[in-house]
This record gives C-alpha cells, sequence and structure tokens, in this order.
C-alpha cells in the first residue's frame, strides 16, 4: 500500500499509455512498425531464453566496466581540479567541449579503432557517463561550507582530515545526483555501441530484429534495457541510503 500511494499516479499515467499504444497498434495495424505492447511482451518471453543468457550479460559487462572506468576517472579528475586551479583552468573547458561531440558519430571511429570487441562499446558508455559524475563531484566538492574549513583549520586539522571530514561529505549528496544521471546513460551508451557495431548485446539484437522486419523483436530488448536502467537507478539510490545514513536522519 505503501507502495501505491508513492507511485499509484505514475504506475496510472503507464497504465493509461499502455492501453491507448495497445489500442492505436491494434487500429493502424501493421505489427511490423508499430506492436502492440501485449505482442512485444509476448515476444520477449519467447526470446527470454537468448535474451537474457546470450545478450543480457554482454550488455551489463559493458555498462558495469564503462561505469568503474568512470567513476575512477571522474572522481580522481574531479578531486584534482577542486585541488588545482592550473588543472582546473586546464581540463574544464575541455571537459565541456567533450559534450558537444555527438557520441553517435565517433561511436563508428571507436569501431574502427577497437573492432567488435567490448572495448568500443564501453569507449562510448564511458564519454557518455563521465561527464555528469566528473561535473557533479566537483560542483559538491566546492559547494564545501568555508566556515567549517576555517573552523577546522584553527583547531589544527590537516589538509587530508579536511578533505575526509569536510568536503567528502559536502560532495557525497551531488556525486549521488551524478551517479543516478550516470547510471541511465550508462543503458544509453551501451545500446548505441552495440547497435553501430557488436555481435552480442541487446542493442545488437534489435537492431538484428530490424533488418527481419519483426516489430516486436525490435521493442523487446528496449524493454529489458529500459527495466535495467530502472534497476540501476535504484541500485544507486539504496546505495545513497545506506552510505548517507547522517543524512536520512536528518
Amino acid at each position: 500500500m505503501k507502495i501505491f500511494r508513492r507511485y499509484g499516479l505514475s504506475i496510472g499515467l503507464v497504465l493509461l499509455l499502455l492501453i491507448v499504444w495497445e489500442i492505436g497498434a491494434r487500429l493502424y495495424g501493421k505489427p511490423f512498425i508499430l506492436p502492440s505492447p501485449i505482442n512485444i511482451f509476448a515476444r520477449l518471453w519467447e526470446l527470454r531464453s537468448v535474451l537474457f543468457i546470450n545478450h543480457l550479460p554482454a550488455t551489463l559487462a559493458v555498462i558495469l566496466i564503462g561505469l568503474l572506468m568512470s567513476l575512477v576517472l571522474g572522481i580522481g579528475l574531479s578531486i584534482w581540479m577542486h585541488e588545482s586551479e592550473i588543472v582546473r583552468k586546464a581540463f574544464f573547458p575541455l571537459l565541456i567541449a567533450s559534450q558537444t561531440i555527438p557520441v553517435i558519430a565517433l561511436a563508428p571511429i571507436f569501431v574502427l579503432w577497437f573492432g567488435y570487441s567490448i572495448w568500443s562499446k564501453v569507449v562510448v558508455t564511458v564519454l557518455i557517463t563521465f561527464f555528469p559524475i566528473t561535473v557533479n563531484t566537483f560542483d559538491g566538492l566546492r559547494a564545501t561550507d568555508p566556515h567549517l574549513k576555517e573552523v577546522l583549520q584553527t583547531m589544527g586539522a590537516t589538509k587530508r582530515q579536511i578533505f575526509l571530514k569536510v568536503e567528502l561529505p559536502s560532495a557525497l549528496p551531488h556525486f549521488y545526483s551524478g551517479l543516478k544521471v550516470a547510471v541511465t546513460l550508462s543503458v544509453i551508451g551501451a545500446a548505441i555501441g552495440e547497435w553501430l557495431g557488436a555481435d552480442s548485446g541487446l542493442g545488437y539484437f534489435s537492431r538484428r530484429m530490424m533488418t527481419q522486419f519483426d516489430g516486436a523483436g525490435v521493442f523487446a530488448p528496449i524493454v529489458l534495457l529500459s527495466l535495467l536502467g530502472i534497476a540501476l537507478f535504484l541500485l544507486v539510490g539504496l546505495l545513497e541510503k545506506i552510505t548517507m545514513k547522517w543524512r536520512n536522519e536528518n
């Protein structure tokens, strides 16, 4: 009941959209172009073995490796820019410029460089997810209350102690905000990479079904990608609650 009270309106809206979609698809009468939700879920059930055993693990590997690399690079660069004004002036404009290039235009280049291996998809994922993690963590570090830092400095705290006791807790909410954006974008990045060059994965399977004019087969892996993004988002939210109990208690 608690979940229904909290998400009742969202669930109702989704059900309404599915009903409208179902009616519209049946009236249109061309399932190879616009399959109905019932046809999509039926096709998803038919393809469950292929999708869950062969393609879902490949996409999940791309997402997890890409997110891990983005976390290491993003957190490291954000701390480095926070500690050094020279580094910030050198890298921050490049960081912004990296987001002005359409990723879909770079993906074929990565395929040329890395082939159909997992790394061409990982690079696309990193390029998409690196930015929100870096910028949000950097903003969180800069949002630290200067008065708290001054108090600790007058008490003889070291720079490391100030970072761990003040700056890091201040940056955590911003970091998790960026990570929530990044995990949803990671699904898009993996799908784009697989769509343009792969021999396995949900994005690859969706493209293969398109060549066969299987509308429901195109949508079936997309449904899985959406559910995967939602699951990752909820997982980050759970991790945020566990690591920031002090915030939830206030």
